[in-house]
């Protein structure tokens, strides 16, 4: 038995001994990628951390000097942290996908069928997943395009609301009687944003139709450039209220119609605004609007008076 191992044995020292130089080089080789991926992995989050922060950093700065729409620090700073997440993690999955076949290919393993496997396996998952893989997709773009951010108004179709929080799967929204709607990023086909650029607010002011329109015209530029002037408005209106002029009129009243630019949300509270002060200029110039309930009751007189029957004549 002893005679029989021992070739054995030297066989398999002899073997070791042969191809140990080549393990330990293919060993190392093995190492040294592996070091090199950690090393470019990590330059390359580092470089992609400081390039977004420089990036918010610009867009503050610009919030800071003018009217812009990434004015809402926590969109600022949830679109930052999720572009800077996303390109970390293609960063990462390209540099260890490419150290991972680098690996392969020093084991000896062949890398042709490995990857036709893969890819057979990857699109029954994208085909199982298809749903996932559109939100996730539709959600970087989003962040990507910046078609919305938090403290956005938004109509995304059945839900509309004010956004909460943008996933790369799910954006949240709630509505404006507190309802939380969370809607699924690949199932907005379609999106208005009432909170870019600018809004419009227009209020109808009525007046007696005995009043003059030119005097009233003049009262009211002059009362929509004082509330230009007064805090908060004079940030809040981006342009002094244009009087536009007579939209309707009566035998009764006159309609005059006023437009005004304002920050994005701020169009209801602005019109509010508006029409007190207009109503207080109107009073104080004495120019009176008419009398709703008198209008009423005369066209309801009317009506009944010219309808009553003639009496009837003897014959």
């Amino acid at each position: 038995m002893l005679g029989e191992t021992s070739p054995s044995t030297a066989e398999a020292a002899t073997w070791i001994e042969e191809n140990w130089e080549k393990w330990a080089a293919g060993g190392l080789r093995i190492l040294l990628i592996v070091i090199v991926a950690a090393v470019v992995r990590a330059v390359l989050r580092r470089a992609i951390t400081r390039a977004v922060d420089r990036v918010g950093r610009s867009e503050r700065a610009a919030a800071r000097g003018g009217r812009d729409r990434l004015a809402h620090p926590e969109r600022r700073r949830q679109r930052a942290a999720a572009i800077g997440s996303v390109l970390r993690s293609v960063a990462s999955l390209l540099v260890w996908g490419t150290a991972a076949l680098m690996v392969l290919d020093q084991l000896g393993i062949q890398l042709g069928p490995l990857v036709a496997g893969a890819g057979i396996v990857g699109v029954a998952l994208g085909f199982g997943a298809r749903n996932l893989v559109t939100d996730v997709l539709t959600g970087m773009f989003i962040l990507l395009e910046d078609q919305y951010g938090v403290g956005d108004r938004i109509d995304a179709g059945e839900a509309t609301g004010t956004v909460l929080e943008i996933g790369l799967r799910v954006t949240t929204l709630r509505a404006d009687d507190g309802e939380i709607w969370y809607v699924r990023n690949g199932e907005i086909k379609r999106v208005g944003n009432l909170s870019q650029g600018w809004a419009t607010a227009a209020v109808e002011i009525e007046v007696r139709g005995d009043t003059d329109p030119g005097r009233a015209h003049r009262i009211l530029e002059e009362a929509g450039a004082d509330l230009a002037r007064r805090e908060p408005w004079d940030e809040q209106l981006w342009e002094t209220p244009e009087v536009l002029g007579l939209e309707a009129v009566s035998l009764e009243s006159m309609v005059i119609k006023v437009t005004a630019k304002v920050q994005p949300g701020r169009a209801a509270a602005a019109e509010r605004a508006m029409r007190r002060h207009f109503k207080e200029a109107l009073d104080a110039a004495g120019i009176a609007q008419p009398d709703a309930t008198a209008l009423t009751l005369e066209k309801l007189r009317g009506p009944r008076e010219g309808a009553a029957p003639e009496p009837a004549r003897p014959r």
